[in-house]
């Protein structure tokens, strides 16, 4: 595991209940702004524990997977938190999360803390 895939990691546990994050946010807070594919590879291999039902797509929508059942169980976790889900995409202006403490930037590379 990386030390990006940590701090995208690290940066998801922080996500509360009922709110949502895109990957090109999380890429953004980490200094990264080009990098949501990035952070997409990353959290197709999270680790047990790691709230990955909490990030969408740019549009609030809930990511193509091989694996369709694997939406539908990201939808029905999200559902489960009171997330709305019409049409497969979220509505970020009420459940989008604004970020950690203020949306500051997080570093990668410094590997500041969270």
């Amino acid at each position: 595991m990386t030390r990006f895939h940590r701090a995208v990691y690290r940066l998801v546990s922080e996500i509360p209940r009922g709110q949502v994050v895109t990957y090109g946010q999380i890429a953004a807070w980490l200094g990264y702004p080009r990098a949501a594919r990035a952070v997409g590879y990353a959290m197709r291999h999270c680790p047990a524990g790691v709230p990955w039902h909490r990030v969408v797509n740019a549009a609030g929508g809930i990511s193509l997977r091989a694996n369709v059942g694997g939406m539908l169980h990201q939808r029905m976790l999200l559902e489960q938190e009171r997330v709305t889900v019409r049409g497969g995409r979220v509505r970020l202006e009420r459940h989008r999360w604004r970020g950690p403490r203020g949306s500051r930037r997080v570093r990668v590379r410094g590997l500041a803390r969270l």
